[in-house]
């Protein structure tokens, strides 16, 4: 029962090339830079990774992505990191992007066993008929695009299919979690980390504190540790190495007040 092992570089020794990833994180909140420096600095490459964005700054998947590791990106935000979106408009990384709330599910389906769903995001759209840009060809044009989804009617109001995601590996962090692989995350880091460690077939958890079995209250347990094969304990300076993503503060005196 024990699911602690020694060191972030043991816990993924068996990441392979073309493996695919389920990785964690809001931003930057929950992120598991730790596992996923360790991916790195094992040399793997030719990665499949699913995630509501490739990292930001020099932090996350924005590693692996910057040292030409990846291959393919499932996620739904670009933004705020304009490496990924380079990558992609140069057809360096194939992308699909979809709606934020169907990626959670797609994640949370795969990891109850439910090969898909229907939803009616997407209705109207290419997500639905077809013809998003998946993959550039360097030159403007489009070299792999999406294909069309089957679209069924329920209750007078169409619904488009979308398959649940399983994965080789879920790389999550918890603020808290037990030798027994129990997790406890904290706030917006509670985003996506469970519905990734469900989707891995081996989830590895990194845990900013380590507790004995027993010392999180049941009802306090976000994820059970049935989906969690493996615990990364981490130090006091890497639980604390944290970076905000933009910084936004108020000019003195203008607190409550609209800014014109």
């Amino acid at each position: 029962m024990d699911k602690v092992v020694g060191s972030a570089a043991e816990a993924v020794a068996d990441v392979r090339d073309g493996a695919s990833l389920a990785v964690g994180g809001f931003g930057l909140s929950g992120v598991p830079d730790v596992l996923l420096r360790a991916v790195h600095d094992a040399g793997v490459g030719g990665l499949g990774v699913v995630s509501n964005n490739c990292g930001a700054l020099d932090r996350g998947l924005a590693v692996l992505l910057a040292a030409g590791r990846v291959a393919r990106v499932t996620g739904s935000y670009i933004g705020a990191n304009k490496e990924f979106a380079r990558r992609y408009l140069a057809g360096e990384v194939e992308v699909e992007l979809i709606p934020q709330g169907t990626l959670a599910e797609r994640l949370r389906a795969g990891g109850a066993g439910i090969p898909a769903f229907y939803t009616p995001a997407g209705v109207g759209t290419q997500v639905a008929d077809g013809g998003l840009p998946w993959r550039y060809d360097g030159a403007g044009g489009v070299a792999v695009a999406s294909p069309p989804k089957e679209v069924r009617e329920f209750d007078g109001r169409p619904h488009v299919l979308e398959r649940g995601i399983r994965t080789d590996f879920g790389l999550v962090r918890a603020a808290k979690g037990d030798r027994h692989g129990n997790l406890v995350f904290a706030k917006s880091a509670r985003n996506f980390n469970p519905l990734v460690a469900m989707a891995g077939r081996i989830t590895v958890a990194e845990v900013e504190e380590l507790v004995e079995p027993g010392a999180i209250d049941p009802d306090q347990v976000h994820l059970p540790g049935v989906f969690v094969q493996r615990v990364v304990a981490l130090t006091p300076e890497q639980a604390a190495d944290k970076q905000i993503e933009r910084r936004t503060v108020a000019v003195p005196g203008t607190a409550g007040r609209e800014r014109r």
